[in-house]
């Protein structure tokens, strides 16, 4: 036999109020039903949880157990509808976020605030991944959200532009570039050792690169994937990078940027990226949270605007 939630609301009453009479009343109730609902309650449970005769009712040692369980199973019946009201309206839930690594230099943690800030009960998992991990993660199910380099199937997925900006070069502090008074051009480049994007694991940033700027295989030293390894390279004097803005944010010692003559002034892009059939109400309402794209482009702007006053001339 199961018992119900009214029936734990009569011991709870009963136990508070060590009175029949005075609970029935709190219950809106007549004491008869309420006797009878804490008898179908002590023989669903098979135990007796109250003592009580003409003068005095107590707690059984059963019934002290069982009272704490019975406010727990209360508690959590009370909250429950307002738990699943959350979710369904995106307030609260999961959402999983893949990212590419240079998205940690200045993007991820602004956004990761936002949502801290206007959707508190919303948990961000989150998954470092390349853009081409994460298109596949995402079709799969197994993200609901990514930071990712375009381009994409605009029939799958669905994209907005979070940042544009500018693609820098990174030599050496000590090096004859370093000091130019002017956006350096292909001719400045020549002869110089490269440490170039992975044409397979870095393919965005290779295949910007290989658009705007002649690149003469012969000088590459070093293919690698991450921004952070190139410019710990460049510091070391193994050659010259080309590098997204935000990745001044790094401060890697020894490591000076200087602008580039492109023919699109701020070419990389970063976008938010996820599946149009996604069901998830928490990943909509964070996309509500995060804005349209023209005013998430504003603030980036701002960055590029002090990237160009810091390190253009």
């Amino acid at each position: 036999m199961a018992y119900t939630l009214d029936q734990l609301r009569c011991l709870v009453a009963v136990a508070e109020e060590l009175h029949f009479g005075r609970a029935a009343a709190r219950l809106r109730m007549t004491q008869p039903p309420l006797s009878r609902q804490i008898q179908k309650l002590e023989a669903a449970v098979e135990a007796q949880l109250l003592d009580r005769d003409n003068r005095r009712v107590s707690l059984t040692p059963a019934g002290e157990a069982f009272l704490a369980e019975a406010r727990r199973i209360l508690a959590l019946a009370d909250t429950a509808p307002g738990l699943a009201r959350r979710v369904s309206s995106g307030t609260r839930g999961l959402v999983r976020l893949g990212f590419t690594a240079a998205s940690t230099f200045e993007v991820l943690g602004r956004l990761l605030n936002v949502v801290a800030r206007d959707l508190p009960e919303v948990y961000v998992d989150l998954f470092e991944m390349v853009t081409r991990e994460q298109v596949a993660a995402l079709s799969a199910d197994e993200l609901d959200l990514g930071l990712a380099r375009p381009p994409f199937d605009t029939t799958t997925f669905s994209s907005r532009l979070l940042v544009r900006e500018a693609l820098l070069l990174a030599v050496p502090v000590n090096h004859r570039l370093a000091h130019l008074d002017r956006p350096a051009e292909a001719g400045d480049l020549a002869g110089e050792p490269l440490i170039l994007h992975s044409q397979h694991r870095a393919k965005y940033f290779y295949d910007l690169v290989v658009s705007v700027m002649p690149v003469a295989q012969e000088n590459v030293v070093h293919s690698v994937s991450q921004i952070l390894t190139m410019l710990w390279l460049v510091a070391a004097g193994r050659g010259i990078a080309f590098v997204p803005a935000s990745a001044t944010r790094l401060g890697i010692p020894g490591v000076a940027h200087v602008a580039l003559a492109t023919p699109v002034p701020e070419p990389v892009e970063l976008h938010l990226l996820w599946t149009r059939q996604s069901g998830n109400p928490a990943l909509k309402r964070m996309l509500g949270v995060l804005g349209d794209a023209v005013a998430v482009s504003r603030d980036a702007e701002t960055l590029l605007d002090r990237h160009r006053r810091d390190f253009l001339p």
